[in-house]
């Protein structure tokens, strides 16, 4: 490779420094562990590789800078090397950047000077060698890291906890997470949100594996007590027929975000995913799509707000023995979802319509709400809302 097209007088000084790379480097190692904390520990990168790649990243800007091809040893392998220890990839850039500023301050120290104002001078073509050296160290690290996600499952999933997290490191790099978790460069993603029926097992079984069968791209992350994806949709693969797939594939509560356009609006997304699950009634096994229900979703948004709601309009009903409980409220939903209509909601219930009669009337004097008027009929099929999201009846 040739060197860039510097200043005689820089490259006499780098000639010159070259020679006490060894020294060099232990000294920016000696910099960046005070810098930062996590190569001063020396649990993930141990000192003496420190020292190796500082020497070799000395030896490359100095190399270049001299025009000694011959001692400019590409050092991407570094890269490679600190993707593979799981060091992040800001803490890696932090570190170049801290090596980059030692050898400059070194060029400062050492010149002649005379030369000092020809170093500034200069000073653009000397931090294009750095970040040349960044730049190349940064695509290794990204190569390994894309290797590793393609072959470790836990790896997969770090990366997709860092997009639906809101991490920054890879939300600021959403194009080249897309790539490593082979998501495709997709104008529509939907995040989903699955209940696991036990702690840490699937809410959707083999989902991932199921979608590719249908050429949709997805990936997804285990925890204790959820299964969250993102989804790239497709043409002819809209939300709609995913809500279906997953119907099939569900063990428990299920929540579907909006579509969103961007992977840097999955932090939102995967809220909302959250709240859609939430709203579906649990102990159930069934798909909720966030705006399909706004009211559900709503209520399911704000739990406490709803236990409160719950407590002022329906606590006489809760306080009834069970068997009791569940006959009022059954009745009272199954009357509302009839339209106020007694016969209607008496063949639902298999009962006779008096007998409707009989318990929406022991309703409105437990609750004190009279259900001719729309506002009680309205706060009360809120509050019944509210206990089912809440699983109290």
């Amino acid at each position: 490779m040739d060197g860039p097209d510097v200043n005689a007088e820089v490259r006499k000084l780098s000639a010159r420094l070259l020679p006490e790379s060894d020294q060099l480097g232990a000294a920016m190692a000696e910099r960046i562990r005070a810098e930062i904390p996590v190569y001063d520990a020396g649990d993930t990168v141990s000192h003496d590789e420190l020292v190796a790649s500082c020497v070799v990243n000395t030896r490359y800007i100095l190399g270049n800078l001299a025009g000694d091809v011959t001692a400019t040893e590409t050092p991407t392998e570094t890269g490679t090397v600190r993707a593979e220890q799981g060091v992040p990839y800001a803490v890696v850039l932090q570190a170049f950047r801290v090596g980059s500023r030692f050898i400059w301050e070194v060029l400062v120290e050492r010149a002649d000077p005379e030369d000092r104002d020809l170093l500034l001078l200069a000073a653009a073509d000397i931090w294009a060698v750095s970040d040349q050296l960044a730049a190349d160290v940064t695509d290794a690290y990204r190569r390994s890291m894309a290797d590793r996600a393609r072959r470790d499952g836990q790896m997969r999933a770090v990366l997709v906890g860092s997009l639906l997290d809101g991490d920054a490191d890879a939300t600021a790099y959403v194009g080249e997470t897309a790539g490593m978790l082979d998501l495709g460069r997709a104008s529509e993603y939907v995040v989903v949100s699955a209940e696991s029926p036990a702690p840490g097992a699937e809410g959707l079984a083999d989902v991932e594996r199921v979608l590719r069968r249908t050429n949709v791209r997805s990936a997804w992350r285990l925890d204790h007590d959820h299964q969250e994806g993102v989804v790239a949709l497709r043409l002819g693969f809209g939300v709609e027929h995913l809500v279906e797939l997953l119907r099939g594939l569900a063990r428990a509560r299920v929540g579907v975000s909006d579509v969103v356009s961007r992977l840097d609006e999955v932090q939102e997304a995967r809220r909302q995913a959250r709240v859609a699950c939430a709203a579906v009634s649990p102990g159930t096994v069934d798909v909720g799509r966030f705006g399909s229900d706004p009211l559900a979703v709503l209520l399911a948004s704000s739990p406490d707000q709803a236990r409160a709601l719950v407590d002022a309009v329906l606590a006489p009903v809760l306080a009834l023995p069970p068997d009791d409980r569940a006959v009022v409220i059954d009745t009272a939903r199954a009357w509302l979802a009839a339209g106020g209509s007694t016969s209607t909601a008496a063949r639902e219930l298999h009962v006779h319509r008096n007998t409707v009669r009989y318990r929406v009337r022991r309703l409105e004097e437990v609750t004190g709400r009279d259900l001719a008027r729309p506002v009680d009929a309205a706060e009360l099929y809120v509050a019944l809302e509210c206990v089912r999201i809440l699983g109290l009846a």
